[in-house]
C-alpha cells in the first residue's frame, strides 16, 4: 500500500512539473496578430496579416463612435501622431467595433475630427473576440513582427504617454 502511495505521488508530481515547464514554455511565446478580415471605409476586405509598417510598431486601437473615452484616446493620439511617427516611426490602425447599424457613423466622424490613421471597420467583432477585447477603448502594441507586446484598457487622460514610453522602449531596443 505504501509502495503504491509513494509511486503515485511521484507520478502526479512529474505530471505537475511537466504542466508547470510547459505552461513556462508558452508564456515565452508571443502572442502575434490574429489573421482575421476587416473592411476599409470602402467595403474592401482586408486581412489583417496584410497591417504592415516595414518592421516599425503599429498600435491596433479599438475604439467605437458611441465610446467617449475611445473618442478622447483617438483625438489624444492624433495629436501626438505626426511627432511619434517622426521619432519612432509607429503607425496608428484605429477598428472601430461599430456593428452596420453605426459604423455608417464612422467616416463622418473621422472627417470632423481630421484624423489621419488608418481606419478599419469590424461590425461583425471577428477581430475584437479574436484578441479578447471586452471593451473599447482597448490599446494594443506590435513590435515590427506583428507581436503583441503591450496593451491597455480604458483611456485616462496621460495613457497616451504611456503608450509612447512603451514604444520607445521597443524601438529604442534595436
Amino acid at each position: 500500500m505504501k509502495k503504491n502511495f509513494f509511486l503515485n505521488a511521484v507520478i502526479i508530481f512529474t505530471i505537475a512539473a511537466l504542466f508547470s515547464i510547459n505552461s513556462l514554455f508558452a508564456e515565452d511565446a508571443k502572442k502575434q496578430l490574429p489573421a482575421v478580415k476587416v473592411k476599409d471605409l470602402t467595403g474592401k476586405t482586408l486581412n489583417t496579416k496584410d497591417f504592415d509598417n516595414d518592421g516599425k510598431p503599429i498600435v491596433i486601437a479599438f475604439w467605437a463612435t458611441w465610446c467617449k473615452p475611445c473618442l478622447e484616446e483617438l483625438s489624444a493620439m492624433s495629436e501626438l501622431y505626426d511627432e511619434w511617427q517622426k521619432e519612432t516611426g509607429v503607425k496608428i490602425i484605429a477598428i472601430s467595433i461599430d456593428d452596420s447599424r453605426t459604423s455608417k457613423k464612422v467616416a463622418p466622424l473621422l472627417k470632423s475630427r481630421q484624423w489621419t490613421f488608418e481606419v478599419y471597420l469590424d461590425e461583425n467583432s471577428d477581430l475584437k473576440r479574436a484578441m479578447g477585447v471586452s471593451n473599447p477603448p482597448h490599446s494594443f502594441l506590435l513590435d515590427g513582427n506583428k507581436n503583441i507586446v503591450f496593451e491597455h484598457n480604458g483611456f485616462a487622460q496621460g495613457d497616451e504617454e504611456n503608450l509612447i514610453d512603451e514604444i520607445k522602449k521597443l524601438t529604442s531596443a534595436k
